[in-house]
């Protein structure tokens, strides 16, 4: 899609103007329904894809996503613009800068349509926890859009957005993309910079796209990848190139199946259409074979102690003092406290489920159970990024379903924490292993009189996103 609008923006066959007028205009149509962006930045994004137009009518050589209109997960930096992370915390925190991610774009003069709506500071799965509204599924408005990336999913599922950025920290890209019927990708932590993303847990938070092809991805990945000295876990890989270097294969690749991940807790539907492409993946030439990972099971338990644990550290710095939210003294008739204010302001800031990762991580970094909780956990997640290494020896990816199921209806889960968290159990370890990962939509299961898709998922070795993106794109529905 994002090839073909290219080419049709730099022969002049359209214009990025009309392109973007049309775009806000489904906006304006279904956004009231779907509550997927939080903003719109419709003047801005006009005057840039003026500027993209006049470049053409000029004769420069445009690149790939220029004038291409897409839209930012509400944790990444614009400047300008507020960035809300979909906190009343933040609510009126306009950002003095852009993050790495939103330079580049700038820089390739794409069309930002405004800010997405997430699962506030990015922690939830089905963008119920947004302090502005919930996000719904644009196949079942009854039904989440997943999260906490459910906003960037909405958008480009029900054409509001040709492309989205989302941040991925357990399966925040990849389940709202199985539930939207889009594609996610997670790279391989260190591939993008985080800088100017609002952190959640630093050690498992990565950016990526969120597109309705493979291709697509692939083309948006190669605008933002890349080494970054403000910050020091990128690394310089050679990036780049992905999209060109795109060739769909399936024959001869060796196909990992976890055998557990196809019995209890997965929908019986769900599993048949995952299935399918799995026949469909042997019938091209690709070798099924079942791999045991047995200390695999614990990510949950891993990830479970050690994001809630971050999520307290990063959480500390929004007090009520240096920006956001503060509930201060406001007619003088009442003497507060320094400590009076850091309460009275991340009470009312923040909502239930922050407060809660950060009860867990304060609890877990206490003393006395640091050693027994985080410190034992990071072990265990060593144990099983060696483990996923080796087994990488004898496949070149895993493919698993995205999600156990369709999804779920608004308010289903929210009063019970632990269902919700489960709904990680088969994107958590890519996050834990800090690997690449994708899901592709492999069908539809028809329920409640809607067809609601269904996502498979695949998983890499280390920086081998090239391999990823071939197998994902010879796989993918066409």
């Amino acid at each position: 899609m994002i090839k073909e609008l290219h080419e049709k923006i730099q022969s002049g066959e359209i214009s990025s103007l009309e392109l973007t007028k049309k775009y806000i205009k489904t906006i304006d149509t279904k956004n009231d329904g779907i509550n997927a962006l939080l903003e719109v930045y419709k003047e801005e994004a006009l005057s840039e894809a003026r500027k993209v137009d006049e470049d053409v009518r000029s004769g420069k050589k445009i690149g790939m996503l220029a004038g291409i209109p897409g839209v930012l997960k509400d944790n990444m930096c614009t400047k300008g613009h507020i960035t809300s992370s979909a906190s009343k915390m933040l609510e009126n925190y306009i950002a003095p800068y852009n993050a790495t991610v939103v330079g580049k774009l700038r820089e390739e003069n794409t069309v930002i349509l405004g800010r997405a709506n997430l699962d506030e500071f990015a922690m939830g799965a089905s963008t119920e926890n947004s302090a502005f509204g919930v996000t719904r599924n644009p196949y079942d408005e009854s039904r989440v859009a997943g999260g906490s990336s459910g906003g960037s999913a909405a958008a480009v599922a029900s054409d509001m957005a040709v492309w989205a950025l989302g941040s991925d920290t357990g399966g925040s890209i990849r389940q709202p993309s199985s539930f939207c019927g889009t594609v996610g990708f997670k790279p391989t932590y260190g591939r993008v910079s985080r800088y100017g993303l609002i952190a959640m847990a630093s050690s498992y938070d990565q950016i990526g796209p969120i597109t309705k092809t493979v291709e697509d991805a692939a083309i948006v990945f190669d605008s933002i990848v890349g080494e970054d000295k403000k910050d020091n876990t990128t690394i310089n890989k050679g990036d780049g190139n992905f999209f060109k270097n795109l060739k769909p294969q399936l024959k001869g690749k060796k196909i990992g199946i976890i055998k557990e991940m196809f019995e209890k807790g997965l929908n019986s539907e769900v599993r048949s259409v995952v299935e399918k492409r799995i026949d469909f993946a042997k019938s091209q030439g690709a070798e099924i074979i079942e791999i045991e990972l047995p200390h695999l099971k614990y990510s949950m338990s891993v990830y479970y102690l050690m994001v809630p644990s971050e999520v307290s550290s990063n959480m500390a710095r929004l007090d009520g003092m240096r920006f956001g939210l503060c509930d201060a003294i406001k007619d003088g008739s009442e003497k507060k406290t320094i400590l009076d204010i850091y309460k009275n302001s991340r009470d009312a800031g923040f909502g239930d489920e922050v407060k809660r990762r950060i009860i867990l991580g304060t609890y877990a970094l206490s003393a006395g159970y640091y050693d027994a909780f985080y410190k034992k956990a990071q072990q265990v997640r060593e144990i099983i990024k060696k483990e996923l290494d080796n087994v990488f020896n004898e496949v070149d990816v895993i493919l698993s379903p995205t999600s156990p199921h369709v999804a779920f209806k608004i308010g289903e889960k929210v009063s019970d924490p632990l269902a919700m968290y489960l709904e990680d159990v088969y994107t958590v370890s890519a996050n834990v292993a800090m690997v690449p990962a994708i899901s592709i939509p492999a069908g539809i299961v028809r329920e409640d009189k809607n067809d609601l898709p269904v996502g498979l998922q695949l998983v890499s070795r280390w920086w081998n996103e090239q391999e990823l993106f071939n197998i994902a794109s010879a796989l993918e529905l066409k």
